[in-house]
């Protein structure tokens, strides 16, 4: 029983420290056109330094995605 409860505030912890890191958005500066698939948008944004990508807005723009910095 006590290790049960030591093993939900260990994972009670971890959950907090993963709910702290957020993802920032920048708009792609190298994408060209309307956005219409993902995987393109992602692709053009890990060339700019960032994670990763998605189409967004009714523009349908490339945002990059990366972790926020402290």
């Amino acid at each position: 029983s006590a290790l049960f409860l030591i093993l939900l505030l260990a994972a009670t912890e971890m959950g907090l420290k993963v709910a702290e890191a957020r993802d920032c958005e920048s708009q792609s500066h190298k994408f060209k056109g309307t956005c219409i698939r993902k995987s393109n948008c992602a692709s053009v944004c890990q060339s700019e330094g960032f994670n990763g990508g998605h189409c967004r807005g009714v523009t349908r723009r490339c945002y990059c995605t990366a972790k926020c910095h402290e």
